[in-house]
């Protein structure tokens, strides 16, 4: 059946360029499965973008506003090219430019929503709520899941509740810091030591992370954290594989196989994650088949953890035969060639059929809210 989908990308946070390159691609496999597709844009100060083209148009201020001095502007440029260049026809309706909830009449125009939305703002349940309002099925985690996979503090703290484990970590909170800093360097040089790595607590794409090596690098790799959020992570240094496995799925999930991420570089930072050949995604992972069979198990442990829905790709560490979850990402990069379709494609599932699963579970998860049955 053809639906009217409505594909919501941009946003406020860091992550805004990926989002537009997942957003491309998905609007592709929407067409070429027969939908109607309605693109809705965010831009960066939270106006709501429908009619004519909002992802060229989010593309075409992109480029003109990414800041010289930006370490990763060459990978976000590139990311708002591969975006621009693939223009999706999209369904007509007037153009609307309003900061704050849900556009005036575009529920009426709408079946179901892809949110394509990375990083705070649109990972953590905000935009979730919004549609839950007004009552509009879409894809992926609920408010609740989608805050928790957002939150690294709070998600571990789940993990470790639910008995799976994880790697160790302490946070620390901004005004902490700033009132306190000898103190909180002293402790973190007791746990979890060096190296570590400092992390916001609510952000993706390793976006604000820093790894210390030196207790002398620790204070900008903080002030760096600080500047994303006021919550921080601060967690031991771990020297192993980085496995990552996708879950699809509402109460019944299934896991693909495994994948395991290879690169040059010291660890997977923005740069290694969406620059062209800087990664290399191993999929099937080499191993041993007790051992995928354990890393499906817990990534669909830790999708049940957080009551998540639909889509989520888990990513571990195994650290010598130890395997350790590092987090979960309710809302995953979504180009044809990123890891979460990528694992599914060796597991049986192609794009297109995937992008339509996951309409479908959207819809099936909607019919299962309260009062609808």
């Amino acid at each position: 059946m053809a639906l009217r989908v409505g594909v919501i990308f941009g946003g406020r946070s860091g992550e805004h360029e990926v989002s537009l390159a997942s957003a491309a691609s998905v609007m592709r496999a929407l067409a070429e499965a027969g939908h109607q597709v309605v693109p809705v844009g965010i831009a960066r100060d939270g106006r709501w973008l429908t009619g004519g083209d909002p992802l060229g148009t989010l593309a075409a201020e992109a480029r003109v506003t990414l800041p010289a001095a930006d370490a990763t502007g060459s990978v976000k440029k590139a990311l708002v090219e591969r975006a621009g260049s693939a223009p999706v026809a999209g369904a007509p309706l007037a153009h609307l430019a309003e900061a704050g909830g849900l556009p005036t009449g575009l529920r009426r125009e709408l079946d179901v929503v892809f949110i394509m939305l990375h990083g705070p703002y649109g990972e953590d349940g905000t935009i979730q709520g919004v549609l839950e309002l007004a009552d509009l099925p879409y894809v992926g985690a609920g408010v609740t899941a989608s805050a928790v996979g957002m939150d690294k503090a709070a998600m571990k703290g789940l993990f470790r509740a639910h008995g799976l484990p994880v790697v160790e970590y302490v946070v620390v909170l901004r005004r902490e810091w700033r009132a306190r800093p000898a103190a909180v360097a002293a402790r973190l040089a007791t746990a979890p030591g060096f190296p570590c790595f400092v992390k916001p607590s609510n952000l993706g794409s390793s976006v604000g992370i820093s790894k210390v090596r030196t207790a002398a690098d620790l204070p900008a790799a903080i002030n760096e954290a600080a500047r994303h959020d006021r919550k921080l992570l601060v967690e031991r240094a771990v020297a192993g594989r980085e496995i990552e496995v996708s879950v699809l799925g509402n109460d019944e999930p299934r896991a693909s196989r495994p994948g395991e991420i290879v690169y040059a570089g010291e660890w997977y930072d923005y740069e290694t994650k969406y620059a062209e050949g800087q990664a290399t995604l191993r999929v099937p992972a080499p191993l041993a088949p007790e051992l995928e069979r354990r890393f499906q198990e817990l990534a669909l442990a830790a999708f049940r953890a957080i009551d998540a829905a639909g889509m989520a790709r888990v990513d571990f560490f195994l650290e010598g035969d130890r395997i350790l979850v590092n987090e979960i990402n309710t809302i995953p990069g979504f180009t044809n060639t990123s890891v979460y379709a990528r694992l599914w494609e060796a597991s049986g599932l192609p794009y297109v059929e995937l992008v339509s699963r996951l309409i479908d579970l959207a819809l099936e998860r909607h019919r299962d809210r309260p009062g609808s049955a």
